[in-house]
């Protein structure tokens, strides 16, 4: 996991920075408070870690991949940033007063340690927000059309919502508790699903550097064709049916949140 973070380090600044409305949701549902000190578990090159310090909270910075934290430490030297892993991090018990984890617990390899790893460092009452999405909700996504083996193994290493609720209802969190987010057309952090009404950004292989299940996971046969047919049916307009075709309420995304009693 940390070779194929450190790989897709190098240019991930390009297309992955801080979505204002995410980074938003994110610290309404965290509650933090200005005198508090708080972790990003999986921060990466700190996009959001580094909007959360600028609105005046105190944050440190955890990634097993050091070419990221590198690119991290160059944005703000007045974070704390250190290498580390969820189900081994860093810090000595009861030390942060909240976490944020987003986009990261399909790369934990282990969802239970990882959570009473969390549970360990976290105060009494400190509250932790998971931003993730679900096998479920990923079969929703139109991109199974072009690359049903890409999304296929994605969805593999996703863990689900009852996988992901047992485990913090095992290390002891509570008050668990889910809000479904859905791709807005103004998404600045071009993750997997950023194309959800915008397909023709899968076409740049920029955008696709930047997620892993592109450059991780995929099978470059099925990309070339995937690709192809892709471009094929944006010009005849073909591809706004096989959106259509996808939509639902489940959210693309979820936002999790839960308490440390």
């Amino acid at each position: 996991m940390k070779a194929k973070y450190d790989n897709i380090g190098i240019n991930y600044n390009e297309t992955r920075s801080a979505d204002p409305y995410i980074a938003n949701q994110l610290l309404k549902k965290l509650h933090p408070k200005t005198n508090g000190l708080y972790l990003d578990i999986g921060c990466g090159t700190g996009n959001y870690t580094n909007v959360f310090e600028k609105k005046g909270f105190q944050f440190i910075g955890v990634d097993p991949s050091e070419r990221m934290l590198e690119k991290a430490k160059l944005k703000n030297s007045k974070i704390t940033w250190k290498s580390g892993h969820a189900e081994n991090i860093p810090l000595p018990p009861k030390h942060v007063d909240g976490i944020i984890g987003s986009l990261t617990i399909h790369h934990w390899n282990d969802l239970h340690k990882s959570f009473l790893e969390l549970n360990r460092i976290l105060k009494p009452d400190g509250q932790i927000v998971i931003f993730t999405s679900t096998p479920k909700q990923m079969k929703g996504y139109w991109l199974n059309h072009y690359f049903p083996m890409m999304l296929k193994d994605s969805m593999l290493q996703m863990p689900s919502l009852d996988a992901l609720t047992n485990a913090m209802i095992n290390a002891k969190f509570t008050e668990i508790k889910t809000a479904p987010y859905f791709v807005k057309p103004d998404l600045k952090d071009l993750f997997l699903y950023c194309g959800k009404e915008y397909p023709e950004r899968y076409l740049k292989p920029e955008i696709r550097r930047g997620i892993s299940s592109f450059s991780s996971l995929a099978n470059k046969n099925e990309i070339d064709k995937g690709l192809i047919n892709l471009e094929k049916d944006i010009k005849s307009n073909t591809i706004n049916n096989i959106i259509k075709s996808f939509e639902n309420d489940l959210g693309d995304y979820l936002f999790i949140t839960a308490k440390k009693h």
